[in-house]
């Protein structure tokens, strides 16, 4: 047994989530905080519901005091050509919270056909993308 792949494969799986589990988590009342990484603007085009807004830009001490620290924060963003929920994750661990990444963000999120909410969905339009 490869000991260095063991712990790769190990680690990947300790820092990310993919959507199903994250659905699975949802629906089972599992103490996670989804966290949309993006804009607030992006956030209220289309956002996984449950999810609160908390943009990587503003995460800090002040902005994140109401939160639960024993939960799992699962951060999010566009997807795999946004790096929001990576600086989101980044961010967060540093500010003492247990944190995984969203993998393939909301795009595969809805790939895998779960529900989103916001304006966008009531419009049926498509939101730009709000890594900025």
């Amino acid at each position: 047994m490869d000991s260095d792949q063991l712990r790769y494969y190990s680690n990947k799986l300790a820092y990310e989530i993919d959507s199903w589990d994250l659905k699975v988590l949802l629906e089972n009342e599992g103490n996670v905080v989804v966290i949309d990484a993006r804009s607030s603007q992006a956030f209220a085009a289309e956002h996984i519901p449950g999810a609160i807004s908390l943009p990587h830009r503003t995460m800090n001490d002040a902005t994140t005091v109401a939160l639960d620290r024993n939960a799992l924060i699962v951060t999010y963003c566009d997807g795999i050509g946004c790096n929001a929920s990576t600086k989101g994750a980044l961010n967060m661990t540093k500010l003492g919270f247990r944190v995984k990444e969203l993998m393939g963000g909301l795009d595969w999120w809805k790939r895998d056909g779960h529900p989103t909410a916001g304006e966008a969905v009531a419009a049926q339009g498509d939101p730009a993308c709000g890594c900025g």
